[in-house]
């Protein structure tokens, strides 16, 4: 039992690590409650294309089915502006826009 422990840990704090190292601060502002966000292995292929085309920032929030694209990648710079990356079903970059929102509800 305490190895598998050990070894349960040990994912987890692989999993943690690379996450960290990947530049991604996940946070969730799903309104109502139908944003699915991007996982697993999809979730590294959409992160190292939204930041090969940024060339740089964190990514905040992801989405899988947007309005706009099949995957939408929200990256945010030092100086706290915003982008939404914009991807195909292969990761490629379809469209980029500046989140004008601030991170507030326009309601």
């Amino acid at each position: 039992m305490k190895r598998r422990t050990a070894i349960l840990i040990t994912a987890g704090v692989i999993v943690a690590a690379s996450i960290a190292g990947a530049g991604i601060a996940l946070s969730s502002s799903d309104d109502d409650g139908t944003e699915m966000p991007i996982t697993g292995v999809e979730l590294e292929q959409a992160t190292k294309a939204a930041l090969d085309h940024t060339g740089a920032g964190t990514v905040t929030e992801t989405e899988i089915g947007d309005e706009e694209s099949y995957y939408e990648v929200e990256v945010t710079f030092d100086d706290g502006s915003q982008v939404d990356v914009q991807l195909d079903e292969s990761f490629t970059v379809v469209d980029v826009t500046g989140d004008d929102d601030g991170g507030e509800d326009a309601d």
